[in-house]
């Protein structure tokens, strides 16, 4: 971990500013903020935090992906959660960390003190008020993820997460999904095999089946082309009025 120049210390060109904690905030209070916040930044596959260390600060993702995992007694861990660009880390009044947070990818944190960060939001409401939205989408996002888990098919799990991502992409470009669109795969196949409960050859075999049947391209390993997105979001079992949450 080390601390680093980022190059949107400005809060007005920040990439996440309008999804972020933040987003609600008026220019005094930015400045409040500005006081206590400091940047980190992370290699893929670097730790966070470790599930029960103190946590002195809170953070919202400004680029790049995190997991979080939870470990059993026998040494087991599963994967329950992903942080995307705008996601928060942490929990005002927790002091302690509920799971084990590690860097998917490359990352950069925007990060506050967390005690100021409390009394912070005991007077200013715009914060209270956004972590709040944020905590009750983030409850909507874990609801969605146990029924892909637990009643999607390989196919139908690989095409949400596709799904989700590309969607997270669009808001963050403030532009909506639409056909042609490309982004980035911030996951291995094995950390979306890990994430999806699924093994490294089943991740593989769906993906190349999506790509035969021109549901997506792949420019190298990472990068996905999506050439009809409502094709996509067929894929995922989703009714055609429902929603996976970004």
């Amino acid at each position: 971990m080390s601390d680093t120049s980022f190059d949107h210390k400005d809060c007005g060109t920040c990439p996440i500013r309008h999804r972020a904690v933040c987003a609600r905030c008026d220019t005094d209070e930015l400045a409040e903020l500005d006081v206590i916040k400091y940047y980190r930044s992370y290699e893929a596959g670097q730790p966070i935090i470790w599930s029960g260390d103190r946590m002195d600060f809170v953070a919202s993702v400004v680029t790049g992906v995190a997991s979080l995992s939870q470990a059993m007694e026998d040494g087991r861990t599963q994967m329950v959660g992903l942080l995307l660009p705008s996601d928060f880390l942490g929990r005002p009044g927790r002091e302690f960390a509920p799971y084990d947070v590690v860097a998917v990818s490359n990352l950069t944190l925007c990060c506050f003190r967390r005690k100021p960060f409390e009394q912070l939001m005991g007077r200013t409401p715009h914060i209270g008020a956004r972590l709040l939205e944020m905590t009750l989408d983030e409850l909507d996002a874990a609801r969605e993820w146990m029924l892909i888990l637990g009643r999607k098919t390989a196919r139908e799990k690989i095409a949400s997460l596709l799904a989700i991502i590309a969607q997270r992409e669009a808001s963050l470009a403030h532009s909506s999904t639409s056909d042609g669109m490309v982004f980035e795969l911030p996951l291995t196949r094995e950390a979306m095999a890990d994430y999806l409960g699924l093994t490294l050859e089943t991740v593989s075999r769906q993906i190349s089946a999506l790509k035969r049947e021109g549901i997506v391209s792949l420019e190298g390993k990472r990068r996905i082309l999506v050439p009809d997105f409502d094709r996509l979001m067929i894929e995922t079992g989703d009714d055609a009025d429902g929603g996976l949450m970004i």
